[in-house]
């Protein structure tokens, strides 16, 4: 439901009701996963999904009923129990909660708007059965070291992915906002020092860009210290073979430098910085979501595994 939070809230401050469909539960292999959600306005429009599109008509005519009438409804949707009724064509089903969230629930809109930010945020929906928690994690951080060409295109993608992306650069010509507007937060400092006093977790990346030894090889020495989620370089093989030279000397071991992803990103043949940022973001994920990298043709098995009872 934190998905849809900007276009529900832009309905629920002019005073307007909505019907909601959250979805609370999954079975089988299905293309959305909990918390997903569609929203229904008073004057017919569909805000977000549930499903990709295989049972989003019943979920919508659902979300008005509840918006009419204010009662608070669960049932499971898809599976192969009526011949009648939609299904998802993936095979799985979900679980669903609807319910109308008008402009004075405050329960549902103040961590809606909370959810705005990058914090953990957490709300309970009225059901039928008794509240329905719905929480987010907070957003994990990708940080760029070194405002240059590629790192627009960085931002952009991790953004989208749900980042929040932090670009630390010490020289000041650079390192603006203006030159990577998708960035969170840019940040003139040395990145080794920045990283050093960055309380990081084990969900945000690291992504060197920088090309200058003199700020790559610190940042990434103090980067791999920091039990993080990926850590990646960007530089040709022999720059890479320099770097890992001069990490060793600096007493860098070898655990730590077999967790230093560089060259970045993985072989997808692009070279441009949009092709570039996919290729990163893809290793990033691939790191995250513990995947095989492979074509899903030659993978067996369920496409959602995560999703899976």
């Amino acid at each position: 439901m934190f998905e849809i939070a900007a276009q529900a809230l832009a309905e629920l401050d002019a005073g307007r009701a909505l019907g909601v469909v959250v979805v609370t539960g999954v079975h089988g292999s299905t293309p959305r996963t909990p918390g997903s959600a569609m929203a229904v306005t008073a004057d017919g429009r569909a805000i977000g999904a549930i499903s990709g599109g295989c049972i989003e008509a019943e979920a919508y005519e659902l979300a008005r009923e509840v918006l009419a009438s204010g009662d608070a409804q669960a049932l499971t949707m898809g599976g192969e129990g009526d011949l009648l009724r939609p299904g998802l064509a993936c095979g799985g089903a979900v679980d669903v909660v609807a319910v109308r969230v008008g402009p004075g629930d405050e329960t549902v809109v103040d961590p809606l708007r909370a959810s705005l930010g990058d914090g953990a945020v957490a709300l309970a929906l009225a059901g039928p059965d008794g509240p329905v928690r719905l929480e987010r994690p907070r957003a994990p951080r990708l940080v760029i070291v070194g405002a240059v060409d590629f790192t627009p295109a960085l931002a952009s993608a991790a953004r989208l992915m749900g980042f929040r992306v932090v670009v630390v650069d010490p020289r000041p010509v650079f390192a603006t906002p203006e030159r990577v507007p998708d960035a969170h937060e840019v940040i003139i400092a040395w990145p080794d020092a920045w990283l050093r006093g960055e309380a990081l977790g084990e969900d945000d990346a690291v992504c060197v860009l920088t090309h200058d030894d003199r700020l790559d090889v610190p940042a990434l020495e103090a980067a791999l210290a920091i039990p993080v989620l990926y850590v990646g370089a960007m530089g040709s093989r022999r720059v890479d073979g320099r770097r890992r030279e001069a990490l060793a000397e600096r007493g860098v071991g070898d655990d730590a430098l077999a967790r230093l992803r560089s060259p970045i990103g993985l072989d997808l043949g692009g070279s441009t910085p949009a092709e570039t940022a996919i290729a990163i973001m893809a290793e990033v994920l691939l790191a995250r979501a513990g995947g095989t990298g492979l074509p899903l043709r030659e993978v067996s098995g369920p496409i959602h595994r995560r999703q899976e009872d």
